[in-house]
């Protein structure tokens, strides 16, 4: 059963480290092996698996991102938002990682971030594991 996650942005394009919410949702869980799906349920956000001890890197991909999808560019969809759908298309709307012994399987430097791209809100993460 999916465990929903709480996800509170303050700016229009932001990655947020959400790593310990999506371990303290497996330990609520009580799962202990298995493999853990991260999913975000909206379009205009996504979710992705980077590094986290650096926060030159999220800027730099929001930065790249904001380059390669800028807004305003002469996109048909008329919300004002239609570089948001294209983000979060490019980040995806799910991640997967492996659970042992009731803990994410994350590299040294690996974090999960929700990508938000038409902010600030107030959004939905949902977590489960399975196996």
């Amino acid at each position: 059963m999916p465990v929903s996650i709480q996800v509170t942005t303050r700016s229009r394009n932001q990655m947020k480290d959400i790593t310990g919410d999506v371990q303290k949702a497996i330990a609520e869980a009580g799962a202990s092996d298995g493999l853990c799906t991260i999913y975000v349920p909206h379009t205009t956000a996504g979710v992705t698996i980077n590094e986290g001890a650096d926060p030159a890197v999220c800027q730099d991909i929001l930065d790249k991102l904001e380059d390669l999808v800028p807004p305003n560019a002469g996109y048909r969809h008329m919300e004002g938002n239609a570089d948001s759908h294209v983000k979060a298309s490019l980040m995806g709307s799910s991640a997967s990682v492996m659970v042992e012994n009731g803990r994410l399987v994350l590299g040294t430097w690996q974090k999960i971030f929700f990508c938000e791209f038409d902010g600030p809100r107030t959004r939905k993460v949902y977590v489960s594991v399975s196996g």
